[in-house]
């Protein structure tokens, strides 16, 4: 790893710290409100890293859902990911070993990240990739395991808090659609996000 990949990582990973912290604290509480330790809440950031099927997870796991719908719900909900991979495949080829953590590992937020790596030179473009996703992962663990401590510590109604997954959402719909002048992709998926919703 070279500094220049360091200072770049810690950079770009700002904006995710901003709102993985905050995010991941709200499942950490929604977790200790449905009874469940905070460790419980750190094992499921370190393995199954989500976000958003981590929100509903905590429901299937209260409602008592079979083994089998959480699996279907969480290839459902996460396919997404798989081809956000397939956009790096040559990239991630060229990392050794750290290509499944870059698979496991990839997110909305660290897919927006990695797209605007263009510019750089291929193996610190590599190693900038690889450290946002490790610190992006630190930030949701860290954040997950706060609001699991906090939530048991501190009985709070958490009324609308799984909200906070929607509004990072639209937030990054926001930033990507500031960033091209093609909308058609966006709106499409916002035609189809209608269609399904009625």
């Amino acid at each position: 790893m070279n500094k220049r990949a360091l200072k770049k990582a810690l950079k770009q990973s700002i904006p995710i710290l901003c709102s993985y912290v905050f995010i991941s604290m709200a499942y950490g509480m929604l977790m200790a409100e449905n009874s469940y330790p905070w460790y419980v809440a750190l094992l499921a950031s370190v393995i199954v890293y989500t976000g958003a099927f981590q929100f509903v997870l905590v429901s299937l796991l209260a409602g008592g859902a079979s083994l089998g719908l959480v699996a279907v719900t969480a290839l459902l909900m996460n396919s997404r990911q798989s081809f956000y991979s397939i956009t790096f495949l040559n990239d991630f080829k060229r990392m050794g070993r750290r290509k499944l953590f870059m698979i496991h590992s990839m997110t909305d937020e660290t897919y927006a990240v990695n797209c605007t790596l263009d510019d750089m030179p291929q193996e610190e473009r590599e190693d900038t990739m690889f450290l946002v996703a490790v610190l992006s992962h630190v930030d949701w663990v860290l954040g997950s395991v706060l609001g699991g401590v906090i939530g048991q510590l501190i009985p709070v109604q958490l009324e609308g808090i799984d909200f906070c997954m929607t509004a990072l959402f639209v937030t990054i719909f926001i930033d990507q659609w500031e960033k091209t002048r093609n909308h058609f992709p966006a709106l499409t998926g916002l035609c189809i996000g209608i269609v399904c919703l009625l």
